[in-house]
């Protein structure tokens, strides 16, 4: 437990009445959202900047957190997305030469609440068993009968559209690794594709990427339709990441079906489940998620096993989209659906390629998609 906040009780209190008794190392008041559990032993900054926590209160299961401090260059968003972060052991005194500032005055600074003390091997092993469930932290009160009915009226994430509370309100240019502001060019680049970025709660990495690979860089809000991405003479189309129950998307399903097949796409978590269900198929809830920078998944091409970072939820069942679309990974933890493709213009996987955290086994599929933007470019030529 961290020396810090000591007399700052906190108290998480599950919807099944589980009571976690603990400390705030950072903020106060209350705060609920869905408690799940990331397995990453390092990464807690991309973490809390990664808009598709938005709705969640998140433990990690790494004992130790806050040893490094936080910085500019590892942000994946301008801001902090998650309810609430819960931790065994918060390290006040981090060391690190590229450390700003700590991560208690980086959740205070936007006013989230970071608890420790608690045991997150019991929390996580409830988790595992029983499934996420919602919870609430407060610092206000101890009466747990309260907290558990304030809990129980929470709505969860299944039917909400979480997406338009992280998306970007609109369009701009993601140009020398920051967001640019002004007008948007209105002709293309001659040396460079243009890519556009449905900002469904984009990581900066997944931007980063496709910049480094030659794209030029296009982010639209997610209530962008059809005409308004090909308005922009794309030569290709990234969905991105994205927070809360893709069912509830029906507008950015509509707009990736009056695209998929036109121009290459390339779906990434939320955009893989988006074109899952503009091709046909449906989602479902998984029992507790996939939270972490080490699941295994098996490329079915190549029979290659990959390291993979995820993030997610929910899935694209593999029956609904059966003869609609290629099945390409497969989750060797659960066996679910990692990835599909629809060729030559349609590629999409439920992992993070760009990672951040998490290993860089898969950063492949960004020149995948460049090359497929290559060729259908060279077709019209």
């Amino acid at each position: 437990m961290s020396l810090l906040n000591k007399e700052r009780k906190a108290l998480l209190v599950l919807e099944d009445g589980s009571i976690f008794a603990g400390y705030a190392f950072a903020g106060s008041g209350e705060t609920m959202g869905e408690v799940v559990f990331n397995t990453g032993m390092t990464g807690y900054q991309e973490v809390i900047t990664d808009p598709s926590y938005k709705g969640q209160i998140v433990t990690m299961t790494y004992p130790l957190v806050g040893n490094y401090g936080i910085n500019e260059e590892d942000m994946e968003s301008a801001s902090i997305h998650l309810e609430g972060f819960i931790v065994k052991e918060y390290q006040p005194n981090p060391s690190n030469w590229r450390m700003q500032e700590s991560l208690q005055s980086f959740l205070e600074k936007h006013g989230k609440i970071g608890m420790d003390g608690i045991d997150t091997r019991a929390l996580t092993r409830r988790l595992r068993l029983s499934g996420s469930m919602k919870g609430i932290i407060s610092t206000e009160t101890q009466d747990v009968n309260l907290l558990l009915e304030k809990v129980k009226a929470y709505p969860g994430l299944v039917g909400r559209d979480l997406v338009r509370e992280v998306s970007c309100s609109k369009p701009y240019q993601w140009k020398k690794g920051v967001v640019q502001d002004g007008k948007i060019p209105a002709k293309k680049s001659v040396k460079k594709l243009r890519v556009i970025v449905l900002d469904c709660g984009v990581k900066y990495n997944i931007l980063r990427l496709l910049e480094s690979n030659g794209c030029e860089v296009i982010v639209l809000p997610a209530s962008s339709t059809g005409s308004d991405i090909l308005s922009y003479k794309p030569d290709g189309v990234l969905l991105s990441n994205g927070p809360g129950d893709p069912a509830a998307l029906p507008y950015i399903v509509e707009a990736a079906r009056s695209i998929v097949g036109k121009i290459p796409v390339f779906g990434i978590c939320l955009g893989h489940q988006i074109i899952g269900q503009a091709i046909g198929g449906y989602t479902e809830k998984l029992k507790f998620g996939h939270h972490g920078i080490n699941q295994p998944v098996k490329n079915l091409q190549t029979g290659r096993v990959e390291i993979t970072s995820q993030n997610h939820g929910f899935v694209v069942v593999p029956a609904s989209v059966a003869g609609l679309a290629d099945k390409t990974y497969d989750n060797l933890n659960d066996t679910t659906s990692e990835g599909m493709q629809m060729p030559p213009l349609t590629m999409s996987v439920q992992y993070h390629p760009e990672a951040s955290p998490g290993p860089h086994d898969t950063e492949y599929l960004f020149s995948q998609f460049v090359q497929m933007m290559k060729k259908e470019k060279g077709k019209a030529a």
